[in-house]
């Protein structure tokens, strides 16, 4: 499969609303980001029902939601659900399929059609994760070339590459097998969480599959804390490694998450937080079975050498 070409945004084919996709966003104290991203998702000519679901923002960003963007429904948490606010706005949504979509994200026009159809025609799609354009510039963000050239072996009848896993920001998924398996972690929280939940519906018998021609761009908030992002990430990879992953397999992977992460601060912090986890990770220990195992032993190779995928802050 050849790389694509470099994007040139193309008028949408069909102008007509698509109910069946419907949009659910998160965020948390980055209002002007969540303002402008439903300012875009209100252009998309597929006018999905949106679900914002302010994850107990202290920046006024429900007062602004609820005030420029009274069209979308807005849930407002008291606290920081980190990605089970996900979960909150699914059950409030009745279209067959969900598009994620974080507060520094938007869809471009046509994709959700898109994903749609290809959901349609393949009903054992679970999850079908796009290509992400940077903004500015729409520049190819360089995991696009490990979702397009994945290791994974998938069925013949896959539309696109296989995957082992998926980003959440860029993913459309089918809310029945959402649903089926739980949604995401409340253990986890938010940061690398979308791992278990690839697990789990792949065990589940849901396949997941890249589409290039489904379009989400993507302008990097500066609203963040990249050390908590960094120490969540690694801790929620740890946990995944020991919840799911047999025992050699889970030894060679720990070895090498750990061996590729700055030896800092941010580091062992996350390392005390994996142990500190351990007796519910092995209480609730479940490894996969063989076909979804040989998924994650075909990315392991392209998880130790990515310059895409770094616990750098």
């Amino acid at each position: 499969m050849t790389d694509p070409a470099p994007h040139t945004p193309q008028p949408p084919e069909d102008v007509r609303p698509d109910p069946r996709t419907a949009v659910v966003m998160i965020t948390h104290n980055r209002r002007d980001e969540a303002l402008l991203a439903l300012s875009r998702l209100r252009e998309l000519p597929e006018r999905p029902h949106v679900v914002v679901v302010d994850n107990g923002s202290a920046d006024g960003t429900a007062e602004a939601v609820r005030e420029q963007h009274a069209w979308a429904e807005l849930v407002a948490s008291p606290v920081n659900l980190g990605a089970v606010g996900r979960n909150v706005a699914v059950e409030r949504v009745d279209a067959p399929y969900v598009a994620f979509c974080d507060d520094d994200t938007w869809w471009e026009p046509g994709a959700l059609r898109r994903a749609a159809d290809a959901l349609d025609a393949h009903p054992r799609i679970g999850v079908v994760t796009g290509r992400i354009l940077v903004e500015p510039g729409a520049r190819e963000d360089p995991i696009n070339a490990e979702l397009l050239h994945s290791p994974v072996e998938g069925p013949e009848w896959l539309p696109g590459p296989a995957l082992g896993s998926f980003l959440a920001g860029a993913s459309v998924v089918r809310r029945a097998a959402f649903r089926q398996v739980g949604g995401f972690s409340e253990r986890l929280w938010l940061g690398g969480e979308e791992e278990l939940l690839a697990a789990d519906l792949a065990t589940a018998g849901w396949e997941l599959c890249h589409l290039p021609d489904v379009v989400v761009h993507h302008r990097a908030s500066t609203v963040r804390d990249p050390d908590l992002r960094r120490r969540h990430g690694l801790r929620n990879t740890l946990w995944f490694i020991w919840l799911r992953r047999p025992l050699r397999a889970a030894l060679r992977r720990s070895r090498d998450v750990l061996v590729g992460a700055p030896r800092d601060r941010v580091t062992a912090l996350a390392l005390l937080d994996a142990l500190r986890g351990a007796p519910w990770v092995l209480r609730e220990r479940r490894p996969l079975p063989d076909r979804v195992e040989r998924r994650f032993l075909a990315l392991e190779e392209s998880q130790r050498t990515s310059t895409a995928r770094r616990y750098v802050s």
